[in-house]
């Protein structure tokens, strides 16, 4: 494979076991599924790799498959903003999809990862004729206003500890991310462009949410032992 073709010039047909890790197939009835499976596109990212970026036209919606993707913008003065980080099961972009309007937000590959794309034409296929689809898209929506405005919230914390635990948090979001689980497969370095932080400070984050029963750091990431107990030591750390 060249490595001088585009993610989209490498796209290709998904396999059996990656069409199993699109979640918003299974809500849609027989007919609609088989559109949906013969205009599926998937792309082996390379680290680094853009998905889309900021200013290009909208042609497709995102999803991902493994691995994992950040989405981000950058300011007039060069600083980049993280608004959220993209592990497996995650698909992103419907606002873009539904206006058809061109990016404004870069999202980049942080290992080597495999994206699936639905064309923004069959995208507004299924919104016209599904009921299922229509319910997944309104509760993405709905999440991902939520995730946004907490992500503000992040870039305002000065407690590196804090910006970890909701960071961590919005990554473990079921509706968003239900390939997730409870293992976040996810190194500290990761974390750390995730987050906006040195990996030593991250490291240390992780080392007192361990020590607080929250997470368990395994071998290549993280394990939830207690999301409800991650989210309440949120709180009172702001306190």
């Amino acid at each position: 494979m060249s490595t001088d073709l585009t993610l989209h010039q490498r796209r290709r047909t998904p396999t059996p076991s990656e069409l199993q890790g699109i979640p918003w197939l299974r809500v849609l009835k027989p007919e609609e599924r088989a559109r949906a499976v013969a205009e599926l596109k998937v792309g082996d990212a390379a680290s680094g790799d853009y998905v889309c970026r900021v200013g290009k036209p909208v042609t497709y919606w995102f999803g991902v498959v493994e691995g994992l993707l950040k989405m981000s913008s950058d300011d007039a003065q060069g600083t980049t903003m993280t608004f959220s980080g993209l592990p497996p099961g995650g698909w992103f972009g419907e606002g873009t999809a539904l206006k058809r309007e061109p990016y404004r937000y870069n999202v980049q590959a942080l290992r080597k990862s495999v994206v699936a794309g639905l064309s923004v034409d069959s995208f507004h296929w299924l919104l016209d004729h599904s009921i299922g689809f229509n319910r997944f898209v309104m509760n993405q929506l709905n999440e991902r206003l939520g995730q946004f405005i907490a992500a503000r919230e992040i870039d305002r914390m000065n407690s590196p500890d804090v910006r970890v635990a909701r960071s961590l948090a919005a990554l473990f979001n079921p509706a968003l991310y239900p390939g997730v689980g409870e293992i976040l497969r996810i190194t500290q370095q990761e974390l750390a462009y995730l987050v906006g932080l040195s990996r030593q400070r991250v490291n240390k984050a992780l080392a007192n949410l361990q020590a607080q029963g929250s997470i368990r750091i395994e071998y290549g990431g993280l394990r939830v032992l207690d999301l409800d107990a991650l989210r309440s030591s949120m709180v009172s750390s702001k306190s």
